[in-house]
């Protein structure tokens, strides 16, 4: 009798075995199927991308697939709603010749905004103004576009080109961007304690009262953290940091501490934190890129050329320059392939530590003063979110660590749609005045 109890015995467990691993599978589908709702559900924007004019052209344009990390279909696939491109400008010098090459720079990215929008792609996507219109434009089945300008730079000592840039779309500026601007001092004078202004100019002071009087959000991501002090305590309108994340988990100028992401909630702002890997995890960064140089080590060993770290580069001869660049590409290229194949290789910066970040801040401020960014093609890109196509990923992450939709719906863009009516009801209620 023993022999048919064991072949029950057998059965029973395999049974149970496959009704777990049936359960199991039900529970992962189930997650995903609750991810994909919200994802249908609430309207994602993303505050960080930048451009350039180049793919802003009748032949060349978002509305087809590009190189780049963002375009329309790339949008369509990963499920995001809307994109703030960016004009941006490098700091140059403070006079009147470095102003009017930047404010060239700069009109031109808002004509190309606006061609993609107008001309280009209009049964597409359209721009929005506020957020009337990106509930509009995002019900009629369209993608949206919003412009936000990072370094105020190119406006010169000319207040008036803040109503100009409103008047062009514009709906958050930054005062400076990596360098001290004419308004205020940027982040990167913390390297060497090196500052122009010790926080705001006098120029900065009335710029943030106009910023407020036009309905312009005013962005502290690149300024300094006495530049953003001061902000908060002249602002009479909420503040943004379009793509900065939490210090306390990684320690990067660009990042804010503890104390600034308190004054972001006393202020009634948002900070949407970034998805680019040296704001989220360094120690990761480390581990992997001292992985991948031993790895291309040993490959141009085995090839017999010499190999180089970037910083030696500038001490090589003209010959010894060009045999590297020459190699440079093919020796990289078969380390990668041994690198995929391989299980211990340091991992990725990834969506997982983008929502460590969102986790902590939400933990600090709540999360009514949360939001999401990218950084795409200006830096940006993670693994699982290293273009727009893999929005989705965001969003799964965020349902596997236990948010609800309207949670959700406020990190993806509610909280940022929030902060713009508000100022933009401050600026109504200055003109009244």
């Amino acid at each position: 009798m023993r022999y048919p109890v064991l072949f029950f015995c057998l059965i029973l467990i395999v049974s149970c075995n496959q009704r777990k691993n049936s359960k199991d599978n039900i529970a992962k589908e189930t997650l995903e199927e609750i991810a994909k709702r919200v994802q249908n559900e609430v309207i994602t924007i993303d505050t960080h991308v930048d451009i350039n004019v180049s793919n802003f052209t009748d032949s060349i344009n978002y509305s087809q697939r590009l190189k780049t990390q963002v375009d329309l279909p790339k949008m369509q696939e990963g499920g995001l709603d809307v994109a703030w491109f960016i004009v941006y400008t490098g700091q140059g010098s403070l006079d009147a010749a470095g102003y009017q090459k930047a404010q060239e720079n700069a009109m031109a990215k808002f004509d190309a905004i606006h061609r993609l929008c107008e001309e280009y792609a209009p049964d597409k996507i359209g721009l929005a103004l506020n957020s009337k219109d990106v509930k509009e434009l995002n019900a009629n089945g369209k993608k949206v576009a919003m412009i936000g300008v990072e370094n105020a730079y190119p406006m010169g000592d000319d207040l008036s080109n803040i109503e100009e840039y409103h008047n062009r779309g514009a709906r958050y500026v930054s005062l400076s961007h990596n360098g001290h601007s004419q308004f205020c001092d940027s982040h990167t004078g913390e390297e060497n304690n090196s500052w122009l202004h010790n926080g705001l100019s006098k120029l900065g002071k009335k710029a943030v009262n106009e910023l407020n009087r036009v309905g312009i959000m005013i962005d502290v991501s690149h300024v300094s953290k006495e530049s953003m002090k001061q902000i908060v305590a002249l602002s009479k309108a909420p503040i943004i940091a379009s793509h900065s994340s939490a210090r306390a988990l990684c320690d990067h100028s660009r990042n804010l501490d503890d104390e600034q992401l308190l004054l972001i909630k006393e202020n009634g702002g948002v900070v949407q934190a970034v998805a680019l890997d040296a704001y989220l995890n360094s120690e990761k960064i480390d581990k992997r890129a001292a992985y991948i140089k031993s790895m291309n080590l040993r490959v141009a060993d085995s090839l017999g050329v010499e190999w180089y770290d970037s910083e030696e580069l500038g001490s090589l001869t003209q010959v010894e320059h060009k045999e590297f660049i020459d190699n440079q590409q093919k020796v990289a290229k078969i380390a990668e392939k041994i690198i995929a194949n391989k299980t211990n290789v340091p991992p990725a910066v990834s969506v997982v530590d983008l929502v460590n970040h969102i986790d902590y801040m939400v933990k600090l401020i709540g999360v009514d003063f949360v939001g999401i960014s990218s950084d795409f093609d200006g830096g940006g890109g993670i693994a699982g979110w290293s273009d727009a196509s893999e929005t989705f990923n965001v969003t799964l992450e965020l349902v596997k660590r236990g948010y609800t939709e309207a949670e959700i719906a406020k990190l993806w863009g509610g909280n940022l749609l929030r902060v713009l009516d508000d100022v933009q009801e401050v600026a109504t209620k200055i003109e009244v005045q």
